[in-house]
């Protein structure tokens, strides 16, 4: 068996129901308190009590309203909406923990780069280089409409401005300050030298930009990058990109080709193999013995919504799974939903059907569950490392914050004991935790290019 450790985030929305929908009626839930600073700086104590790597928290900027063309499920149980700003709350939980990392999910499909930047900058500084953004186009038509457009953009095309939306931030972030431009120096009336801060000019087919970084050079600089996408364009800008990205599978072997083709791309790309973190989505329900998981897993049922997760669905693959019969074969259509996740549902001879979905969402959510006692979910948890290459998981919430609890003081000593999961937290930034590396984007890495530019470098570049 591997012996390297397995890191851990745990998956979050700023919202009462993110993936296992209806468990926010259990009485030991606390989700929705999800309006108090108080709930989210208990959880990441919690959570850096536990050496998690980090609190991934997800978000979208519209409705789930595919599911009968209406919200009216979305808005009973409360799935993914409301749902606030996640990058509101990183400076809380930063003041309340000294290592817990923070991946905020932001769309760039509604923002402009510019701005974006000084955000995920400024967080940067106040949390001493612990934040990641998850770099979403989204997947909902509801977000398009309310942002003032009539449709989304082409699936493949979001990727395309993707691609250039980086290259914006890349010179904000990486060239706009040079290393040593800040210089304090109270007695020579000097702040920052300004023959060593460059304007960004960018004259691009998607945007047009000319102007400063707002931000001095954070301690990452470029925050680390996530992404959850593994389409085919998806799995090409991972590759060229991000350096965590989040994958789903309810099979080890799928799940291993999906880790091989993203590593590939990283490679084709220019960058080594191992310069991505692949984690996938996971469900765990742990307790002193197995009678005593099987019991809560029970417990949980109870509260749980199959319904709501298909509503969920819905929205993700672009197709009213309403509309279905209970045997009828989910079939495939074109739309500019979440592409991969479309297809594992759709692909002919993939036998998913409304019924087998909704056994499968019985704990509101589709991500695989694994129940059983500290020894037992640790050695699934290691099987699934060693059968697919995995680096780490994104652990869901069922009941809050007793499910992250639970595997805390249950399932972290069992890895612990196995050499899997890590005694204490290496210092530095996120970066430098996950990598054993440097704070900054590695030489490998296409962001790395634009470092330090002077006004000239960056005008021959452009040539």
């Amino acid at each position: 068996m591997s012996r390297k450790q397995i890191l851990f985030n745990a998956f979050n929305m700023n919202c009462v129901g993110h993936i296992n929908h209806g468990l926010w009626t259990h009485p030991r839930d606390r989700s929705t308190e999800f309006n108090s600073l108080e709930y989210w700086t208990d959880l990441a104590r919690l959570l850096e009590r536990g050496l998690f790597d980090g609190l991934f928290i997800a978000d979208i900027a519209g409705v789930y309203d595919v599911y009968r063309q209406s919200v009216e499920l979305t808005l009973r149980e409360a799935i993914q909406l409301p749902v606030n700003d996640p990058l509101m709350l990183v400076s809380a939980m930063a003041g309340a923990t000294r290592h817990l990392g923070f991946g905020v999910t932001a769309s760039l499909s509604y923002e402009p780069p510019y701005l974006l930047a000084r955000r995920l900058s400024t967080l940067d500084h106040l949390s001493r280089g612990r934040v990641g953004w998850n770099i979403v186009t989204g997947y909902l038509e509801s977000a398009a409409r309310a942002l003032g457009l009539e449709r989304q953009v082409e699936h493949d095309r979001r990727y395309d401005q993707a691609d250039e939306y980086l290259e914006v931030l890349y010179k904000l972030w990486e060239g706009s300050w040079e290393d040593g431009a800040v210089l304090e120096d109270r007695a020579g009336r000097r702040y920052a030298d300004p023959a060593r801060v460059h304007k960004v000019e960018h004259h691009g087919e998607f945007y047009r930009v000319e102007g400063y970084h707002l931000c001095t050079p954070s301690p990452q600089r470029t925050p680390l990058l996530f992404q959850a996408g593994t389409s085919e364009r998806g799995r090409r800008f991972a590759g060229r990109h991000a350096e965590g990205v989040f994958i789903n599978g309810q099979q080890p072997q799928a799940v291993a080709e999906q880790v091989l083709q993203v590593r590939a791309e990283a490679v084709a790309a220019g960058r080594p193999a191992d310069a991505v973190k692949l984690f996938m989505g996971l469900t765990v329900i742990v307790a002193p013995s197995e009678a005593e998981a099987r019991d809560k897993y029970a417990e949980y049922l109870r509260h749980a919504n199959p319904e709501a997760g298909l509503a969920h669905l819905s929205s993700s693959i672009g197709i009213d799974l309403d509309a279905y019969g209970l045997d009828e074969p989910i079939r495939y259509r074109k739309t500019n939903a979440i592409e991969s996740v479309a297809k594992t549902f759709t692909a002919p001879g993939s036998g998913w059907t409304k019924r087998k979905l909704l056994e499968q969402h019985a704990l509101g959510g589709r991500y695989p569950a694994i129940v059983g006692s500290p020894q037992q979910v640790a050695d699934a948890i290691a099987e699934w490392v060693e059968r697919t290459d995995l680096d780490g998981f994104n652990l869901t919430r069922t009941v809050t914050p007793e499910s992250y609890a639970d595997f805390i003081d249950l399932v972290v000593p069992e890895l612990q004991d196995r050499g899997l999961y890590k005694t204490a937290y290496a210092e530095g930034s996120l970066r430098e935790k996950l990598f054993a590396a440097g704070a900054r984007l590695p030489a490998s890495h296409p962001g790395a290019a634009w470092r330090n530019l002077s006004r000239t470098d960056a005008r021959a570049r452009r040539a």
